[in-house]
């Protein structure tokens, strides 16, 4: 797999003299890029203990011709790391013996942040480069090459590789190996025990409850549940202190705020594993982790840390629409590298314009009319009406139109609410604030995703937001975060066939418990008691029928999430089976019905929820022979009609 920009800059560093240190996860092509090189000498230090790794390398530097190169790989423990800063040391010292030459370090662990106890060591000179993740097509000529050919399977290669060469050999050798490729979890499960295999090179220090035997197989569960649980602290975890340490100084395990955390595409691999294994264990500790977070909430006081646990819950939910549109399985994407999300800035307005054009063309919008709406937000608020997305560089990726209710900012924002900006802003008035959500955009989906996050991370310090979208996937993913509908506005001001809807929900903090439960695995009807439910305008019932029954037949196959809806409180509808009985036969009845609109209301229900299969809008439109304003109003319309035959109320 070619890097040749990332060989053009190894070797310009490497000329520049100082050591170069070349870092990445497990599987990122290090060993392989370094090689490309003109290597004079090379020292593997896989599987040595700290004493011959020392060793090793100063007998490299020693006996080595001036001007060559030595490569020394797999550095990749700490005590291997603090063995070679030694040696480097006494070189730079004048003892290590033998001439100057290019040194070129190779390993997982970013060498500068190892407790290396070498005085001096962090003051020196060293050049750091850093292999990130190669693009999806990458990935697939590597998968296609290796002899996998169906389409099925090669998708599911590049899916769990995540960007990783290494995964995508060991998902092709796994898929030609006769693992089927509609058995995902069978799939990365044999590739997890390779993934472990190579982990276990990086030997924690004795009495840590790692390397190998039982301690080390300790490690390797403990991996699977921490990927479960997205991050996890000592408690949640269970371990102990030893064990948890032993998590910590792994190269695929991260520290932040809520804990420790496995890096993407590992975590995902390692959960699809577990719950392949042990479905029933995967699923208990997901809701005793939902449950420990909900606890969590309610002691906070921090918002920062709140937010970190409203995302947390989210995560544990399980829901798909969740999982598919806010986490997504990398952490960065080959052609932006990491992202940072942060204000925008004065300078920034043109990356502002550029990121909303993207935005309309996307959404299928009029460019001109969006412009005009920029620039109502920006005369409102200015850059800071706009948060933006940066790739490695800083150049703007992406975008959130995340605009403070407030006096000032009215003008801007009533356009997108129209009926019903008097009671949306009023009310937003009296909770101090909030903040108004009209548009959110990245092209790439690592990075949208992580948009999506921070605007729902704000609107938690916030306590409250507004959202105005047109946007049927945005639509969907609101009603499965429990948004409360309010409906379309009267204009379809992006002229593009349908109308904004527009959707609110409160964060206080009190709440956010409930909220969590009504999202989280296992939350019920009995666990939705003073918390708004999936399409819920209220509280006890009080449901917006339209909502609720949109939220119902999008999980029509899903017998689990069927159980929290509102619409299992109507009588003869106490339970998953009978509410997805209920709405199959209705649907059915409606697209039966003598009266034309009803009847293609009807089809449109059954093409976009109960095809068997997903599809857009888009798609489901063609499908039924509708332009997309008759495709939109005849799903209203249909959804109506569904709540009015709802049962009686209770």
């Amino acid at each position: 797999m070619e890097r040749t920009e990332e060989l053009a800059a190894l070797r310009a560093a490497l000329e520049a003299g100082p050591p170069v240190h070349l870092g990445g996860v497990l599987g990122s092509g290090k060993s392989r890029l370094a090689r490309q090189l003109p290597v004079a000498d090379a020292v593997d230090l896989a599987g040595l203990r700290a004493g011959e790794a020392g060793s090793r390398v100063r007998a490299a530097l020693a006996a080595g011709s001036g001007g060559g190169l030595l490569l020394v790989d797999s550095v990749d423990a700490p005590e291997q790391a603090e063995a070679v800063a030694a040696a480097l040391e006494d070189l730079r010292a004048g003892t290590g013996g033998g001439p100057c030459r290019s040194v070129l370090l190779v390993g997982r662990l970013p060498l500068r942040a190892v407790g290396v106890a070498v005085d001096g060591w962090l003051e020196r000179s060293l050049t750091s480069m850093t292999l990130g993740p190669v693009g999806a097509r990458a990935v697939e000529a590597q998968v296609r090459a290796s002899g996998v050919e169906d389409p099925e399977a090669v998708a599911l290669a590049v899916r769990l590789a995540g960007g990783n060469p290494l995964l995508a050999q060991l998902a092709a050798r796994t898929l030609l190996a006769g693992t089927p490729a509609d058995a995902p979890g069978a799939v990365a499960d044999a590739m997890t025990e390779e993934v472990l295999l190579r982990l276990d090179r990086e030997r924690p220090a004795a009495g840590s409850g790692g390397g190998n035997g039982s301690g080390g197989g300790r490690r390797r569960h403990a991996l699977r549940l921490l990927a479960t649980v997205r991050a996890g602290d000592e408690r949640l975890l269970s371990g102990g202190p030893d064990l948890f340490s032993a998590l910590a100084g792994l190269s695929l395990v991260r520290r932040e705020r809520l804990g420790l955390a496995v890096r993407e595409p590992f975590r995902t691999l390692f959960e699809l594993a577990y719950q392949w294994r042990r479905p029933q264990h995967h699923e208990g500790l997901r809701a005793r982790a939902a449950d420990y977070r909900r606890a969590l909430l309610t002691e906070r006081r921090d918002p920062q840390e709140r937010a970190r646990l409203v995302e947390q819950g989210l995560f544990l939910s399980g829901d798909p629409t969740l999982r598919g549109s806010l986490f997504p399985p990398a952490e960065e994407s080959a052609a932006i590298g990491p992202a940072s999300i942060g204000p925008a800035r004065a300078g920034e307005t043109e990356d502002i314009g550029r990121l909303m054009r993207g935005w309309a063309v996307r959404g299928g919008f009029d460019v001109r009319r969006c412009e005009r709406i920029t620039g109502q937000w920006l005369d409102a608020a200015g850059p800071a009406a706009f948060r933006l997305a940066r790739d490695r560089d800083g150049r703007p990726v992406g975008l959130a139109a995340l605009l403070p209710v407030a006096q000032g900012t009215q003008a801007g924002i009533e356009p997108l609410l129209q009926q019903h900006a008097t009671g949306l802003l009023d009310g937003a008035r009296d909770r101090s604030g909030g903040l108004f959500l009209g548009a959110a955009y990245a092209a790439d989906p690592v990075a949208h995703a992580q948009i999506l996050r921070d605007i729902l991370g704000q609107a938690v310090l916030a306590g409250h937001l507004v959202v105005s979208t047109a946007s049927p996937d945005y639509q969907t993913l609101l009603r499965a975060l429990s948004f409360r509908p309010h409906g379309g506005i009267r204009d379809d001001v992006y002229r593009c066939g349908r109308r904004p809807e527009v959707y609110s929900h409160d964060f206080n903090p009190d709440g956010l418990p409930a909220w969590m439960r009504t999202l989280g695995p296992g939350g019920g009807p009995a666990g939705r008691v003073g918390a708004e439910a999936p399409g819920a305008v209220g509280v006890l019932g009080v449901v917006d029928a339209p909502g609720a029954v949109a939220w119902a037949l999008a999980r029509i196959r899903d017998p689990r999430a069927l159980t929290r809806s509102p619409l299992l409180a109507r009588p003869g509808l106490g339970t998953a089976q009978a509410l997805r009985d209920w709405l199959d036969n209705a649907v059915l009845e409606l697209a039966l019905a003598d009266a034309p609109a009803d009847a293609e209301a009807g089809a449109i229900l059954r093409a976009y929820y109960l095809s068997g299969r997903p599809r857009t809008h888009h798609q489901a439109a063609r499908e039924v022979h509708v332009s997309r304003a008759t495709y939109f109003r005849r799903l209203r319309r249909g959804l109506g009609l569904l709540g009015e035959r709802l049962p009686g109320d209770v």
